[in-house]
């Protein structure tokens, strides 16, 4: 028996997923720009899904744009906004815990002549709404926070961005990187006053290679302002390229197919409760996220002379049981997130992350908790 707690990486898709993508590969799969039969039927599954993403957010279909994944949706929204607004100021409020895609898009922007502010964590993971204020001027014209960290789970002031520009009587748009929270709390994109907000489908049990932005609509940014490739007219020239139907269809049937976000909540702090009992039981386990953040995911040091990879490996090989020691995305690299935190480079290097999905059980934490706990013992700290 196995155990996954790997599900910030990614998740298993559900089986209305799988059925969806299914149906249009061999029952529906017409171009959705040809104007015969099998093609229109295509193109409506497509203004369905368009509809489907839009309502869970909040927002208008003409607001949602297909990516083939939030790291594509984040570097749109951010050299769109920057190129949108790149006569009203220089200046780019970010923060030191974001996910590689906006980290590695800001530092290419500060090389083309564009100032950046990372605003830096606590030993929590925690960025404060003052700090937003702080950083916020009138020079600024571009604010990206993510709402939740993916690696230990931070619930960021996100809400608070939208005041912070008006207050400084600042020309930034607001850009939140959704990825984390998608699905697993409310989001509203007009309560948020996000001006961008992106989100992918294989956080939720949906297909891997497909993601969305939502551009507001009335910001009035255009194609031009975000346009990166040429040779379309689909998603109206912002992302062009013929769309990849069964993954938008897949997309579209996990997002039906979520629970209630309240119910599910509930059940997931009484999981990670659980978890973090027994984990607190292995002698000189230390949490490096505290219980403010999102019950998704535990991130912690683990009490061994082994580095956080072979960690992970040994959990793998001989107990069937996945983690991660941080980001996918940044292959193996030592956490930038934790390093951020100011943590020990040696808590950083002997850290792991536990996350959990609505299809985690607590077998799933018991095998974990039974397997690291043989795995100390049998090679202690020294």
């Amino acid at each position: 028996m196995s155990a996954y707690l790997d599900n910030s990486a990614t998740t298993k898709p559900c089986a209305e997923c799988v059925k969806a993508v299914e149906k249009m590969l061999t029952e529906c799969y017409g171009n959705p720009s040809s104007l015969h039969g099998l093609g229109v039927e295509t193109a409506k599954e497509l203004i369905l899904a368009r509809q489907c993403i839009a309502d869970s957010i909040g927002a208008k279909s003409e607001e949602i744009y297909f990516t083939s994944g939030a790291t594509e949706a984040n570097n749109l929204a951010l050299f769109g906004a920057v190129k949108a607004r790149k006569r009203l100021g220089n200046k780019i409020v970010t923060t030191a815990i974001e996910h590689e895609s906006v980290l590695q898009s800001i530092q290419e922007l500060e090389k083309q002549g564009f100032e950046a502010v990372y605003l830096k964590p606590d030993k929590s993971g925690n960025i404060t709404a003052e700090q937003i204020y702080n950083a916020v001027d009138g020079n600024t014209i571009l604010v990206s926070v993510m709402y939740i960290n993916n690696e230990v789970g931070t619930i960021l002031p996100v809400e608070s961005i939208a005041m912070a520009v008006k207050k400084a009587n600042s020309p930034a748009l607001i850009h939140i990187d959704c990825v984390q929270a998608y699905g697993k709390m409310p989001i509203n994109a007009s309560r948020l006053k996000a001006d961008l907000l992106t989100v992918t489908a294989h956080k939720i049990h949906g297909p891997k290679g497909v993601g969305a932005i939502y551009i507001n609509k009335s910001t009035n940014l255009t194609a031009e302002n975000f346009a990166r490739i040429y040779g379309g007219e689909q998603e109206k020239r912002i992302r062009p390229g013929t769309e990849c139907s069964p993954l938008i269809a897949g997309f579209a049937a996990a997002v039906k197919a979520l629970p209630d976000i309240k119910e599910q909540e509930e059940k997931i702090h009484a999981l990670n409760s659980y978890t973090r009992g027994r984990l607190a039981q292995i002698d000189n386990i230390k949490f490096n996220n505290d219980e403010t953040a999102s019950p998704y995911i535990i991130n912690l040091r683990v009490p061994t002379f082994m580095m956080s990879q072979t960690i992970i490996q040994e959990l793998s090989a001989k107990y069937g049981v996945y983690v991660s020691s941080g980001s996918a995305c940044a292959k193996g690299k030592r956490s930038h997130v934790l390093t951020a935190m100011g943590l020990s480079p040696e808590t950083v290097d002997r850290s792991i992350r536990i996350s959990f999905s609505r299809f985690s059980t607590k077998e799933d934490a018991d095998a974990l908790c039974d397997a690291l706990g043989e795995l100390i013992a049998s090679h202690p700290e020294k």
